[in-house]
């Protein structure tokens, strides 16, 4: 099934040691330079160090804050306030068509409960005046009616 085990020399191979080539730094083409001319010449100014040392130099003018964005006329508080009783009446106005819901419901109920009574009502009543008016059909007089083994003899 499997080939038997033949003895093996290692073969020595030939390696190739391959080295990456750096490429050269991307070196990127200096922006051209716009001479700008200010609208007026800085002062120079001169300053006197502790030590006798005069640095004289432009004036720098310090930096200037950016401006703060300017605050709506209507404050966060008060839109929330605003937004929550809008819901608030919205939920309102649900709660109150809920509750007209609701008691429509109870009095559509409450009318079927008395139109069933009344239509019941009726077949009873019509049961009762029916079977006094005429003397129609078979009379069982029970009382003359012997009970003998589970049959009837009259």
């Amino acid at each position: 099934m499997y080939p038997k085990h033949t003895p093996h020399v290692p073969v020595q191979r030939a390696v190739e040691v391959h080295q990456p080539t750096p490429y050269p730094p991307a070196v990127p083409a200096p922006a051209p330079l716009v001479p700008v001319q200010p609208g007026t010449v800085p002062a120079v100014a001169s300053i006197v160090l502790p030590d006798g040392r005069v640095v004289t130099g432009y004036a720098i003018n310090p930096a200037q804050p950016e401006p703060v964005a300017a605050k709506p006329a209507v404050s966060r508080t008060a839109v929330n306030v605003a937004v929550g009783g809008a819901g608030f009446l919205a939920v309102c106005g649900g709660l109150v068509l809920l509750t007209s819901f609701i008691a429509a419901l109870t009095a559509f109920i409450t009318q079927l409960i008395i139109l069933a009574a009344v239509i019941f009502g009726g077949w009873i009543a019509v049961q009762l005046f029916s079977a006094r008016g005429h003397q129609g059909g078979t009379t069982v007089n029970i009382h003359k009616a012997v009970i003998k083994r589970n049959h009837f003899h009259g």
